[in-house]
């Protein structure tokens, strides 16, 4: 599970931890397949291009004036999810057809996104798709594999305001909303209480300088010299740090209204980067390289923060179910990650991105289809229980207010990040998670040169880089 990776999985809460960390590694898999075709070429991204926009008339036909009283037919529902977490997809499913008993859902489980690709491409029965990843949306939007939701959302007087603001800013690009937010992803910090009262810590960190303060305090050694306990570990491409999980701490922003890279000119970026290098130089690049190709897999139950290796470490919301499945003696806490410190106004916020939800180009039967998307992602009821089976967070307000949503402390931190106002995303482009990875795979060479360089060069390389790649890949 090494290198790179841009988003991470929605993990169950499997009371066979043995069944459970084999589910994650093939949903895991599935997804970083996606983000590396996207840094090959970008041609997957690209597959579906010649589609056109919205149905198969251009996206122009108009719909019915109001929407239909009565549900008649058969709707099919493909999307990633395996095993448990299929099965509650599957209770959500069955509750719209109970209350629909005209009509009937068939369900394709365990489609990843390049079968999704094909499976729209060729022209297959697909009416509703569920991705695991945001990244597909600039593409889909673009080139209408996704069809525009705009006539339907302006109909059925569908309250856009009830998304977060962050979650609505990823299922949508240019000017086109082609998809809807099934669930998401928020990104904090989870801290070992026990380790860091040894230390005569009392909080957890809110600036990244406290943080690297806390770390080095925190970080105990082996005879040889090598790493026995890790306080935090700032090496790129460990676990879930990637530059978009950064992202909020300095506010750094990816793209231009234009779609033209901001990584060599907005200020939060150079500041990550500097201050990451000079950390992990504080603690030996060679010293950390040993300790982090030496973790076991983020995954399984010797995850380096459930068994101690690391006592403060930067996760999703699903650890908290993994905390309690793996390491249920572990006394620890969740908060916001730090920001920088000239950058406290915007401490509560976090990285948010999630799976997300269309109606296929070429639809049999696109009324119906947009029924269940909608009561996918817009019925309250519908939403949380899907919150409380996939242990993700949701994706509007009414959620919130449930009393029906399972609330656990720790995983209330997660709640409130999902709703700050200073939490970021990554946004959507044609080329897909391109972007990302071109960064991800620079930062993760350039910690390792020894010294200093001209960072500004350098990532005066890393825009160019992207934005031809950008150019290469732009749908006419």
């Amino acid at each position: 599970m090494g290198g790179f990776r841009v988003h991470t999985v929605r993990n169950p809460v499997y009371k066979d931890a043995v069944v459970m960390e084999e589910a994650v590694r093939i949903t895991h898999r599935a997804r970083t397949r996606v983000a590396a075709v996207a840094a090959v070429a970008g041609a997957a991204a690209l597959a579906l291009s010649g589609c056109g926009s919205g149905g198969d008339d251009g996206g122009e036909t108009p719909i019915a004036s109001a929407a239909p009283s009565h549900l008649t037919g058969t709707v099919s529902l493909w999307h990633f999810f395996s095993d448990r977490e299929a099965k509650v997809i599957q209770g959500v499913v069955d509750d719209f057809e109970k209350a629909n008993p005209d009509v009937k859902v068939v369900v394709h489980p365990g489609q990843d996104d390049e079968k999704l690709r094909k499976a729209i491409a060729a022209g297959n029965d697909v009416d509703v798709a569920v991705s695991y990843s945001t990244d597909i949306v600039g593409n889909f939007c673009q080139s209408g594999a996704f069809q525009d939701l705009a006539q339907y959302i302006q109909r059925d007087k569908v309250d856009l305001g009830q998304l977060l603001p962050t979650v609505r800013s990823y299922t949508e690009f240019d000017g086109t909303r082609c998809a809807m937010p099934v669930l998401a992803d928020a990104y904090g910090l989870y801290y070992n209480k026990s380790l860091l009262a040894k230390a005569g810590i009392t909080t957890p960190p809110k600036t990244l300088d406290e943080l690297e303060a806390d770390a080095i305090k925190l970080t105990t050694y082996n005879a040889d010299g090598s790493i026995k306990t890790l306080g935090f570990n700032p090496w790129m491409g460990y676990q879930e740090m990637a530059p978009a999980h950064l992202a909020p701490a300095t506010g750094a922003q990816w793209l231009d209204e234009n779609g033209k890279s901001l990584v060599g000119t907005d200020p939060g970026w150079k500041e990550l980067i500097e201050w990451q290098k000079a950390f992990a130089a504080k603690i030996g690049t060679d010293k950390l390289k040993k300790f982090t190709a030496a973790s076991a897999d983020e995954f399984s139950a010797q995850n380096d923060f459930e068994i101690g290796r690391v006592a403060m470490n930067l996760d999703g919301e699903w650890r908290v179910a993994f905390m309690k499945d793996q390491a249920p003696k572990v006394d620890y806490g969740t908060a916001p990650f730090p920001t920088g410190s000239d950058h406290t106004d915007l401490y509560g916020g976090g990285y948010l991105t999630g799976n997300i939800g269309g109606i296929a180009k070429g639809s049999k039967n696109p009324e119906l289809a947009w029924a269940l998307l909608k009561y996918l992602t817009t019925d309250t009821a519908a939403v949380v229980k899907l919150a409380n089976g996939l242990q993700n967070v949701p994706t509007i307000t009414s959620a919130y207010e449930s009393p029906d949503l399972v609330r656990d402390p720790q995983f209330e931190t997660f709640l409130k990040i999902a709703q700050d106002p200073h939490s970021l995303t990554t946004p959507p482009s044609p080329n897909g998670a391109g972007y990302q990875l071109a960064f991800g795979d620079w930062w993760q060479k350039y910690q390792s040169v020894p010294g200093t360089s001209d960072l500004d060069a350098e990532l005066k390389k890393v825009d160019d880089q992207i934005n031809a790649a950008a150019s290469l890949n732009s749908v006419p």
